[in-house]
């Protein structure tokens, strides 16, 4: 099973591009932070960062509605790809969106009218392929 679930902040504002078909894809950085106490008491903290991408529907969803600093709930599935770049194998994890549910707070421009709009992805979009990703 290949399913990833985050909730954490968005580093950057949604990204928005269109495939030359006009399917909307968003990009954004997600940071989780992890808290705990180290064996002296001392409170450590580590954040680790997430390339998300989402497409057509909740594409657009994530494009009007997320801004930097949002706080969400992202679920959907890990996918690495892999390019060359100037003779150099490149590669990156990104997870791919299935749904995403805003967690409210003031970091957020304007509210959905209903919580099912964030799921704009509900399976019936086969992911495109990598010629039709544009980036």
């Amino acid at each position: 099973m290949n399913k990833a679930m985050v909730i954490g902040n968005l580093g950057n504002d949604p990204e928005i591009r269109y495939t030359q078909k006009g399917a909307a894809v968003a990009t954004f950085s997600l940071a989780t932070t992890e808290k705990w106490k180290d064996a002296d008491g001392v409170q450590q903290e580590h954040t680790e960062w997430h390339k998300i991408v989402a497409w057509r529907g909740l594409a657009e969803i994530c494009g009007d509605h997320l801004k930097k600093g949002s706080k969400v709930y992202i679920e959907g599935k890990m996918q690495t790809r892999k390019w060359e770049e100037n003779g150099n194998i490149r590669y990156t994890t990104e997870i791919i969106a299935k749904s995403m549910e805003m967690l409210g707070g003031k970091n957020f421009d304007k509210e959905p009218t209903s919580s099912s709009a964030a799921h704009g992805n509900n399976g019936d979009n086969p992911p495109l392929p990598d010629a039709e990703v544009p980036f």
